[in-house]
């Protein structure tokens, strides 16, 4: 194991797919993780089981959604442990019990908006709940570039955001997630920030200054810290230049990064990443990191080769 960071932002890093997975079973890739009240770890993968449950120690709980997914991207967990999956493939998003029973469906299986229309869903990428209301704020991140939110009930609300570069836009609305006071954040991946927004979709700041900003996550202290996964923003001519991501960045709810977790391109090293593209934070701060390492890597290598794509980085005291 090697130690990532410094300071109050020290993590100890195995470098290896976390999680005792039974023989002959794979993640081929996790694409999506999250944590309950219980710090039961719930893991979206492209594998032999797409939602996997695990407890604290990474002992196998149960497993369900065999055959119920085109294409798993995204894993929300709301206040109540009610488990909100995001499928990209047939532009959907599900919500569960979490022992894996359906309870409520937002879109129509296979059927997708126009790309571009503003309508939803076409590829849609991940879901945040408002911990006061239990409003729902959906990502239609890929063919839209569209936030859509609902009442719990599922009822459509309204929608905000287009395409393109300015304060507001989007290039790739890739993860959302909300805070205690409503304010909703968006990592912009293409445009290589974070966006933050008002409960009625009015624009209020970005922060800026990150790689390929990809996925997002708050803790559920006092004072909540941000923790965004970034993907690699150089080219392939400048693979081995530093502090380009991949890498996690720790923040406050004013933008200001606290800690910056490696500095090294991608790779399979301890303390190195490939595409962190989901994130979670349990109870005692310890962070789990799903990477897309497969699709962004291990499927393009000859011959193709499944990569490590779940991580866990344990707090030091």
């Amino acid at each position: 194991m090697v130690n990532l960071g410094s300071g109050d932002f020290t993590y100890k890093v195995s470098g290896e797919d976390w999680g005792n997975l039974p023989e002959n079973w794979t993640y081929k890739e996790a694409t999506a993780v999250a944590v309950d009240s219980k710090d039961n770890v719930y893991v979206f993968n492209r594998g032999t089981h797409p939602m996997v449950v695990f407890d604290s120690d990474g002992n196998v709980l149960r497993t369900w959604g065999d055959g119920v997914f085109a294409n798993p991207h995204g894993v929300t967990i709301g206040p109540d442990d009610s488990i909100y999956c995001v499928d990209n493939g047939d532009h959907t998003v599900r919500k569960f019990t979490p022992d894996g029973k359906l309870l409520m469906t937002l879109g129509e299986p296979h059927q997708s908006a126009a790309p571009m229309s503003g309508d939803p869903f076409n590829k849609p990428t991940h879901l945040a709940v408002d911990p006061r209301t239990g409003d729902l704020y959906v990502a239609d991140g890929y063919s839209n570039a569209r936030v859509h939110k609902y009442s719990p009930d599922g009822r459509y609300l309204f929608s905000w955001g287009e395409s393109g570069t300015d304060a507001g836009q989007f290039n790739i609305v890739h993860n959302i997630v909300t805070d205690n006071e409503g304010w909703v954040y968006i990592a912009d991946r293409e445009n290589h920030r974070i966006q933050v927004f008002d409960r009625h979709g009015k624009y209020e700041t970005q922060w800026v200054n990150l790689s390929r900003a990809a996925c997002i996550c708050m803790d559920s202290g006092n004072d909540p810290l941000v923790y965004v996964g970034e993907y690699f923003g150089g080219i392939a001519s400048n693979a081995t230049g530093t502090d380009l991501g991949p890498r996690l960045t720790v923040m406050d709810l004013k933008g200001n990064v606290l800690a910056r977790l490696s500095d090294q391109s991608y790779g399979d090293e301890p303390g190195r990443f490939y595409s962190p593209h989901g994130i979670a934070v349990d109870s005692r701060g310890d962070i789990y990191v799903a990477e897309v390492s497969w699709s962004d890597y291990g499927s393009q290598m000859q011959p193709p080769k499944e990569l490590r794509s779940l991580q866990k980085l344990v707090k030091q005291s």
